[in-house]
Formats: structure tokens, sequence, C-alpha cells
């Protein structure tokens, strides 16, 4: 029993694991999935939180791929990346062995826009892709030796939309836009394991594909005295399979970590054709699948107090083509509990995106690289997040 009464300090830091650091993940990865709060020990609880996230990649070396396509030639650098903020809300509530969770979130994303006035504009003027995601995850739990045993699933609704501008002529504003939104569904499924007093979990889960067979929208070519033309194409957002460990270490101290594949691999080039099954445009991407792996230690100073520091290796994303490298970052955070119903975080998190370059190459057929190449060094990214959680 002593060692039981020694680890009980390390309760409040349950779910630090989601506190001390934003993560900096590849493809278009923004907040991911995050299904914690359906851990917290409270009857009810609701919890709204924000990241914003200032990446700082640079593009050197540029260089026009075509030099006869008639795009004027810019300067051979370009700043690429725009800040953003990721905003979550969930709410928690349980009944004897049965816990749901429902959400918002915005799991995918993108945003460059390193502008016309570059030698690579004929690539990228500007890229944003955005999503929302409406979630419900159940869990049911049972005794299971000295712990219990959960069974987790949900469903998820997902909206995504966005937009690519490239330049098509040595004229102001001679640029195209491919606009395009869809909706679909997706599933997650899980298990975890618990013992609460020594803060020990483990937990398993997997979200699945979402498919958009219909994503419609346009090409819009005004601005070089083309038309507007309908098109449709489909991609997936990838799966993904994480796994959480945490527990007790010491008197009022906590280990965490996870390691999560994601399966970027699904997004190579997306075309996008015409009512005539015309290729017009394609969004191109030529990813590989990201691996995410983080540890880190949380600590209870008192009673209303408590901290973690965290470290997380992301794998690129870019296999030849982009900017997606490694990116090592790291996270620390302080939560504040003014009452035992009231908590408050606050994070931040700093990071290196490794150096790389984008070429030319060609995979299963498909050319990617064919408008421009670059050189980009090592690059800061650093992120601040908050969340408020009231509990009762």
């Amino acid at each position: 029993m002593a060692s039981r009464k020694a680890s009980a300090g390390v309760l409040s830091l349950v779910l630090f694991s989601t506190l001390a650091q934003p993560s900096f993940a590849g493809g278009l990865e923004r907040g991911g999935y995050n299904i914690d709060l359906l851990f917290d020990q409270s009857r009810f609880s609701a919890q709204s939180a924000l990241i914003y996230v200032m990446p700082q990649r640079k593009l050197k070396n540029v260089q026009d791929v075509d030099p006869t396509n008639g795009v004027p030639s810019g300067p051979n650098s370009a700043d690429d990346t725009e800040n953003y903020v990721v905003p979550y809300a969930g709410f928690k509530g349980g009944m004897g062995d049965v816990d749901c969770l429902v959400d918002y979130s915005e799991p995918f994303g993108a945003h460059t826009n390193p502008g016309q006035n570059w030698a690579g504009a004929n690539s990228n003027v500007e890229t944003k892709i955005s999503s929302h995601n409406y979630a419900a995850t159940c869990s049911y739990k049972f005794d299971a030796g000295q712990g219990q045993m959960r069974l987790i699933g949900g469903a998820f609704y997902q909206e995504i939309e966005g937009f690519q501008e490239k330049l098509l002529a040595p004229i102001p504003n001679g640029t195209g836009r491919l606009d395009m939104s869809d909706r679909s569904w997706g599933w997650r499924v899980g298990v975890a394991y618990e013992i609460p007093e020594y803060a020990l979990r483990a937990s398993l889960v997997y979200n699945s594909k979402v498919k958009y067979d219909n994503l419609t929208g346009t090409v819009n070519l005004t601005n070089v005295g083309g038309p507007i033309i309908p098109v449709t194409g489909s991609a997936e957002a990838p799966d993904s399979l994480e796994l959480k460990l945490q527990s007790g270490i010491a008197p009022d101290w906590l280990a965490f970590g996870s390691v999560k594949w994601t399966n970027w691999s699904v997004l190579q080039s997306v075309p996008f054709s015409n009512a005539s099954g015309i290729e017009i445009t394609s969004l191109d991407l030529a990813y590989r699948d990201g691996w995410t792996v983080t540890g880190g230690i949380g600590h209870k100073f008192n009673d209303q107090w408590t901290g973690a520091v965290s470290l997380t290796w992301d794998r690129g994303t870019s296999d030849g083509y982009g900017t997606q490298t490694d990116t090592w970052t790291l996270g620390v955070g302080a939560a504040y509990n003014p009452t035992e119903n009231v908590e408050w975080r606050l994070a931040g998190a700093i990071g290196v995106l490794t150096s790389g370059e984008s070429g030319t190459f060609t995979r299963d057929g498909v050319t990617y690289g064919e408008d421009a190449t670059y050189t980009f060094g090592n690059d800061l990214v650093a992120a601040l997040s908050t969340s408020i959680k009231v509990k009762f």
C-alpha cells in the first residue's frame, strides 16, 4: 500500500501528455485527432483550446525549371509559410461504465504563400487547405486484473476545402486558381488499459481514412483570358494508428510517450478533370508515410501547479519534392488549478525544421517538380497554446 500512496500525487497529471507540446507533424496535419478528454476522471468535463503556430520556412536557390514558359524571372528566394491557429472544443460525459466525448477539431490543413514575386511562382503563388471535424467517441470500461480495460469506438463527420493559385502568364495578376471542397465520414476504434492509482494508462487508437470521392470545384482562368471550368476529383485523408503510454514513476512524477503512424502516402498527385474527363490541373503532394515519436516528464509541484517538458520527432513526409523534412520540437507547459473544478493550461514549443531540397523526379509514372527547384536550410518553428477545462 505504501507505493500506491506515494504515487497518488500524480493523479492530476493523467492527461498531461497533451499539454506540453503542440506538434508540427508532416503532411497536411494541423491538430490531428485527439480523444484524451475521454479519459478525464470527472463525470462531466468541458475543454476548449487554441494553438498558435509560427513556422519560418524560407526557400533558397530557386530555379525556374522551364525558363521558356513566359513567367518572368523573380527573386531566387521566398518566405513560404504562414502562421496559423488550431482550435479545439470538447465535452465529455460519463454514466457508470460508459464515457462519451463530442468534440470539434481541425485535424488537417496547410497554408503556403510565397507570392507572385519569386522564380517559382509558376509552381505556387498561394495554397491553402482547411478542415472541420465533428466527432462522437464512446468507451466502455470493465475490470481487468489490477486495473480497467476500455473498449473505444466512434465516428466523425469531416469537411475539407481549399484553393491553389499559380502564375500562368507574365502579366499583372496572370494567375490561375483551383478551388475545391467536399465532405465525408470516418470512424475510429481503440482499446486502453488503466490503473488510475498509478496514473498508468496505455491506449491504442486507429482512425480510419476519410474518402473524398466527390471533390468538386472550379479552375478559374479569367485572369489570363480564359473561362471558369467546373472540375471534379477524388482523394483520401489518411488513416492513422497511435500508441500512447504514461505512468507515475515517483511521488508526484509522471512519464509519458507516444508513437503515431500516419498513412500520408495515400496522397500523391490529385488530378482534377472537366466534365469530359480531361485533366485540367492537379494538386501534387508526393508524400511518404509520417511517424511521430514523443517522450516527456510531468511533475506536480503542489495542489495548484503542475508542469511538463517533452521532446518530439516528426519524420518528414516530403521525399524529394516539397519542404516537409524531419522536425525536432521541445515543448514546455504548466497547468494551474485555482479550484478543484477549473484547470488552465499554458504551453509553448520551439523546434527546428531541418534542411533539404526539392527537385524534379518521377514516381509511378508521374513527374513532380517540373516547375521549380529550390533548397532550404534549418528553419525555426514556434508555437503557443492555451486551454481551459471545467469539471463538474
